[in-house]
């Protein structure tokens, strides 16, 4: 019956809501840094497109490596084996830690291939400063992850988000006065928003690490750490969770990456209204990931408490919001995609007036594309999220490589060709790759829980 699966809508709420708060809470420092700079011309605004195409690829790695906690302490927690859940925590903390500064300084180094990339020479004077700043706000954001992935395996979802909201705040104020110049500020433009940006991040970090050092379910997991001291084999398991978990995010987001060089490759103006589209689509994106931990809490406690036909039971119903979600979200792409893209830049901006205009013809029917492909995105994250609560990474490492680069990149680049269809070619690229993944991802999950079932039943 369908209630079966709408009565866990309430609990699958609870817990996602939070995570999505915070998730939006990351997606909106690139909204801020976009609405904000897009104030001073397209120019700037495909700027910070182009830095933060470098930042995220190496912040996919570090967020999908980070993952590989959550279900390890979910499992541990609800078997109630605090020494397990300890040890997963310290080991997926160190490693992420190191794991920042080794993609902080793989940013400052690919820094050179900005100039290989045909990108218009403006956009990368501008873009290069920029980089420089969020690169080093990498490390503690990821730092940050790797507490926020412990604590929603403990299912304290909330606190992430507070630890976000109040780090959006003080990004917002430091955006406008030092992009701006005011109050006595100095005007810095584009370098002012990622200045922003770094100072928000190091706030995270460190209400973050207050929150959980407080808390009466997690202060415990904080003392007598012993950082130094380290085990063979849960540093293998943590490896071999993250690994494939950060080649997952790295596979979907380089694709994304690809689509704004392809679009730079196009010109100021197909850059920049391809960071408006794809910043519009990832704050969908996020609300879909916040049901993706969701997905992997609860798979990896229902896992953890031997209970297959729960488990498949409650990540079903986890799809169904998802769905129903996507639809919402297409349809106001589709209604109103000639009138978001206006936000981001300044119309009455006499100057730039002709490129304005160009940016927000191009992005609004990239939109249209973007509402299409909603369902097939947000589901295959949420899929993705229920094989990571499984503990299955490999086969959808393999899945993920396949959609993306053999079948997703390819469209991209061939329809993306300024004689064939441009901007909108290489977003069908984006379609046929997340529809793919969507669909493999799906079979994969339904077999494996069915697996589970029968074994189940047999024994």
């Amino acid at each position: 019956m369908f209630s079966d699966y709408t009565k866990e809508f309430s609990y699958n709420w609870r817990l996602a809501a939070p995570v999505i708060m915070g998730m939006l809470g990351h997606t909106f420092v690139g909204l801020v840094d976009n609405l904000m700079v897009g104030q001073l011309g397209a120019a700037e605004l495909a700027a910070v497109s182009l830095g933060n195409s470098f930042f995220f690829v190496a912040m996919s790695i570090g967020i999908g490596f980070s993952t590989a906690i959550t279900p390890l302490v979910a499992e541990a927690d609800s078997e109630h084996n605090f020494a397990r859940g300890k040890s997963a925590f310290k080991h997926g903390f160190v490693l992420c830690s190191i794991l920042a500064i080794v993609l902080f300084a793989l940013i400052l180094l690919a820094k050179p291939l900005m100039y290989m990339m045909d990108q218009p020479r403006e956009v990368v004077v501008l873009a290069l400063p920029y980089l420089d700043i969020i690169a080093i706000s990498l490390v503690p954001l990821i730092i940050f992850q790797a507490l926020k992935q412990f604590s929603d395996g403990m299912s304290l979802t909330k606190f992430p988000m507070y630890a976000t909201i109040t780090a959006n705040v003080i990004n917002v104020f430091f955006n406008y006065v030092l992009i701006f110049g005011v109050w006595g500020f100095p005007k810095m433009g584009v370098v002012g928003a990622g200045i922003g940006t770094l100072i928000a991040r190091f706030v995270m970090i460190t209400l973050m690490w207050y929150f959980l050092n407080r808390l009466d379910k997690t202060k415990a997991y904080f003392k007598d750490l012993k950082l130094f001291v380290l085990e063979h084999s849960m540093l293998k398991k943590i490896n071999s969770l993250g690994l494939p978990s950060a080649l997952q995010m790295f596979f979907e987001v380089g694709l994304f990456t690809a689509a704004i060089w392809l679009s730079g490759t196009l010109g100021k103006n197909p850059q920049a209204a391809n960071q408006i589209a794809l910043n519009l689509s990832s704050m969908t994106f996020m609300i879909a990931t916040g049901l993706s931990v969701t997905a992997m809490i609860r798979v990896g406690n229902q896992k953890g408490l031997k209970r297959p036909v729960e488990l498949r039971r409650i990540a079903t119903s986890i799809f169904i919001m998802g769905l129903a979600l996507a639809i919402l979200f297409a349809l106001i792409f589709l209604i109103f995609n000639n009138v978001l893209p206006t936000f981001y830049l300044d119309l009455n901006d006499l100057t730039h007036i002709a490129d304005n205009q160009n940016v927000v013809e191009i992005a609004s029917s990239l939109l249209i594309i973007a509402a299409l492909f909603q369902i097939s995105d947000s589901t295959q994250v949420v899929f993705l999220g229920a094989l990571r609560g499984l503990q299955d990474v490999k086969i959808p490492t393999l899945i993920t490589f396949f959609a993306y680069w053999i079948i997703g990149f390819p469209v991209s680049y061939f329809l993306g060709d300024a004689s064939k269809y441009g901007s909108s070619g290489i977003w069908i690229g984006l379609l046929a790759g997340l529809t793919a993944s969507s669909i493999f991802l799906y079979i994969r999950f339904n077999y494996l829980s069915k697996q589970l079932i029968a074994k189940h039943l047999k024994a």
